[in-house]
């Protein structure tokens, strides 16, 4: 009974595998065949039935021998569309923009064009993330907006290419933003004046002159007393600015705020300034200061040195 049981069993396994060898090496034979006509004919069906893996090998096979042949311009097409529709956007960016190159008057050449710019597009990354394939994106697209000036494509690239910016926009006042979080407020102040003018137009404008204001106040009222006057000074001068551009903003009561602290930090840093002076401790104390400050200068310099003299 068990021997019989055992027989059947090893002939279903058998018989399956037969079955699956059978179907494998149908497609195994095709990628073997010289057929490249046949190849190509199934290759498309692959394509049609959205079966892009299949298809792509065959296409990956095909590409050298149809190089240099009338065939060879649909099959580049099929090839660039297969890698994106695998989401393979590295891959299909490449061969968009080689077929546009290779068929440069083909009716296909503005729309792989405008595929390979759009990849670059679906390949940039969230605003936390390295954004060069954002900007690799903008120039592409900008690029095929001066090609193609007249196309309904332009129309398109012209709004990713903002939505590109919006992204570059706000991974530079999130990246201001963290400085000022950290307590960095000197790097704060100037990552937000980058920002501002990289993006003059930013939707973050208004926000970000108004940090500039509290980042400066913050770096100014941790800074030593005699610094503080100076940079104070220019805390209210960014105060004054923002009160003029944004008259009605929700920050301007705040704004004005860090000018009143400044004025009255002037104040307080002059008067401790002059109490020094007065008993004899400023010249030492501004001694002590520079002293503290020459071993950075020197490691400044140290590193400045270690650099090639090409740097």
């Amino acid at each position: 009974m068990f021997k019989k049981q055992r027989a059947i069993i090893a002939g279903l396994l058998v018989t399956a595998v037969l079955i699956t060898g059978s179907c494998k090496s149908s497609y195994e034979r095709l990628k073997e065949s010289n057929d490249r006509a046949k190849q190509y004919q199934q290759a498309v069906k692959f394509y049609n039935k959205k079966q892009y893996s299949k298809a792509l090998e065959l296409f990956e096979l095909l590409t050298p021998k149809y190089r240099g042949l009338s065939e060879a311009e649909d099959l580049f097409f099929y090839y660039a569309y297969a890698n994106y529709n695998l989401k393979d956007y590295t891959s299909a960016r490449y061969h968009f923009k080689n077929f546009a190159d290779l068929y440069p008057s083909s009716t296909r050449a503005e729309e792989c064009r405008y595929m390979s710019a759009y990849c670059y597009y679906l390949d940039s990354p969230i605003p936390s993330l390295d954004q060069e394939n954002t900007t690799k994106a903008i120039e592409t697209l900008q690029l095929f907006i001066n090609l193609y000036p007249k196309s309904e494509r332009s129309v398109q690239a012209g709004k990713l290419i903002q939505d590109l910016r919006d992204k570059l926009e706000t991974k530079a006042y999130n990246n201001a933003r963290l400085y000022l979080d950290i307590g960095d407020y000197l790097s704060a102040v100037m990552a937000f004046n980058n920002a501002l003018r990289d993006y003059p137009d930013t939707k973050y404008a208004e926000e970000m002159e108004f940090l500039t204001v509290k980042a400066q106040y913050l770096y100014a009222k941790n800074s030593a007393e005699f610094r503080q006057e100076e940079r104070y000074t220019q805390s209210m001068t960014y105060a004054d600015q923002f009160a003029e551009k944004y008259a009605n903003s929700k920050y301007v009561k705040e704004a004005a705020e860090y000018r009143k602290d400044s004025e009255r930090g002037i104040a307080n840093a002059k008067r401790y300034l002059a109490r020094l002076e007065a008993e004899g401790k400023l010249a030492k104390k501004l001694a002590d200061r520079d002293t503290a400050k020459a071993p950075q200068q020197q490691s400044i310099t140290d590193k400045h040195n270690q650099r090639s003299p090409q740097q």
